[in-house]
């Protein structure tokens, strides 16, 4: 059905104007930044096919769906190009949203203490990892009153491992005189229980960055959907 075949209080804008942004569904906010569908298919059920949650979780098969608004959001470029009916103009507005969305969460961190909102430090590095299909390790830099300074992805490796520097790591905190560090990495396997191997990293970097007076916070492991904090765990 075509979203000018609805009743005027049931399409996506009039709800929202008239009730708010709550009211509507994934699929119904998703139509609204869509704007249009394709030959037919109405834009409301290309939303949907978009948020399809895929029954075989392969996040290289962007027309079977990506698992949800935030399967979506965390989509790359590439994997966009591959979904008919996504021209330059859609998929454009589907990154901007997703980078305002770091933005956002990132502005909050700067301007309090990253330890009064931990729940925002796991969003903000869900946001930039969780997706992922490599490991990825990154350091979120802050200052003398824990309040964000920098974010750096310094390391990547392959779906099971990567080679982290201690070094690198201090050379980077010494240039943001940075006073503390929240360390992070992603999971491509979906498993946020820390490997031997991360406690040890932990450990040495913790080690290593004592010498420079720098803290370590915390180590967040992120995965899709969930996040870990060692720290929480009494890991640190």
């Amino acid at each position: 059905m075509s979203v000018k075949d609805l009743p005027a209080e049931a399409r996506p804008r009039e709800k929202l104007l008239a009730r708010g942004p709550s009211a509507l569904s994934d699929a119904e906010l998703l139509a609204l930044l869509l704007r249009t569908g394709i030959a037919g298919k109405g834009v409301l059920q290309m939303a949907d096919e978009l948020l399809r949650i895929r029954g075989n979780g392969d996040t290289q098969q962007p027309s079977g769906g990506f698992g949800g608004i935030a399967g979506l959001l965390h989509a790359t470029p590439d994997d966009l190009k591959k979904v008919k009916g996504l021209g330059p103009a859609k998929r454009a507005e589907l990154l901007a949203v997703l980078e305002l969305a770091r933005r956002a969460v990132a502005q909050r961190l700067q301007e309090r203490t990253v330890l009064a909102d931990p729940a925002a430090v796991k969003q903000y590095l869900q946001l930039h990892l969780a997706r992922r299909t490599h490991e990825v390790f990154t350091v979120c830099f802050l200052d003398a009153q824990n309040k964000l300074v920098a974010t750096e992805e310094l390391f990547r490796g392959t779906l099971t491992q990567t080679s982290v520097y201690p070094r690198e790591v201090a050379l980077r905190a010494l240039h943001h005189h940075a006073a503390a560090v929240v360390l992070a990495h992603n999971h491509p396997s979906g498993a946020v229980q820390p490997s031997a191997a991360d406690i040890s990293l932990t450990q040495n970097l913790r080690a290593a960055l004592a010498l420079l007076d720098v803290r370590v916070l915390d180590h967040i492991i992120v995965a899709p959907g969930q996040a870990l904090s060692m720290a929480e765990q009494g890991l640190l």
